[in-house]
């Protein structure tokens, strides 16, 4: 979190979020009312804030990682326009978002361009999402993966592999990090494109998969930046 995350929890009297966020959060927040819903109650969610705002309420709405970045602030800002209330103050507070926590476990995978998919059909057709990844390869991208696997969502972290193949070496090395920056002991590991799907991959695990021109070194996973060394 940064400091102004931290800090906010003082200034606010409801607290807002998805339960499995919002327990995350408990130590900080004290005896503040909270709102907790289950997944996939998003605009439910985001439309008991507004209402709560509307009645004069400061409320915090908890997203993890960056609520910009696959988080709550679109969605927010949209009831908001539905209540026909986006006069009412609103403050976006970044956060660090999957990528840049993977990232700081593996080393400096993410030093030149990157792009970021979500694997999750949900809300993004499955065939937008392969095309998004083959543009991506093809532009030599390090590619950062979220969501990519789930208990209902087995094979499309493996058709992701093969199509990734067919434009990168086999040995491109691939980052895999569960839990990232979220517990004292994050599980890491460098593989390679052709072996780390056989590695265990789950919702809370981030993967990166570096460009043409990352390398490892030592224990790190490494996209150089083209400095002249």
């Amino acid at each position: 979190m940064s400091v102004r995350a931290q800090k906010v929890w003082e200034e606010v009297d409801i607290v807002a979020g998805y339960i499995t966020y919002i327990n995350l959060v408990r130590p900080l927040i004290g005896d503040k009312t909270v709102v907790a819903t289950g997944m996939r109650q998003e605009i439910d969610r985001c439309r008991e804030v507004v209402k709560l705002a509307q009645d004069g309420h400061s409320v915090a709405l908890v997203s993890s990682g960056d609520a910009g970045i696959y988080g709550m602030a679109g969605i927010l800002i949209e009831c908001l326009q539905e209540a026909e209330c986006l006069d009412l103050p609103l403050e976006i507070i970044p956060g660090v978002t999957a990528a840049n926590a993977a990232a700081s476990q593996l080393g400096a995978p993410l030093m030149h361009d990157f792009a970021v998919i979500s694997l999750s059909d949900l809300l993004t057709p499955w065939k937008v999402i392969l095309k998004r990844a083959r543009l991506a390869a093809e532009g030599d991208f390090v590619l950062a993966i979220y969501n990519p696997k789930s208990k209902g969502r087995q094979g499309q972290i493996e058709e992701i592999r093969k199509l990734l193949l067919e434009i990168r070496s086999p040995e491109t090395p691939v980052g895999i990090v569960r839990e990232a920056l979220r517990g004292e002991s994050p599980q890491v590991t460098i593989s390679t494109l052709d072996k780390f799907t056989s590695l265990p991959i789950d919702m809370l695990t981030t993967v990166i998969v570096g460009s043409s021109q990352t390398r490892v070194i030592g224990p790190y996973m490494v996209t150089p930046r083209g400095y002249v060394l």
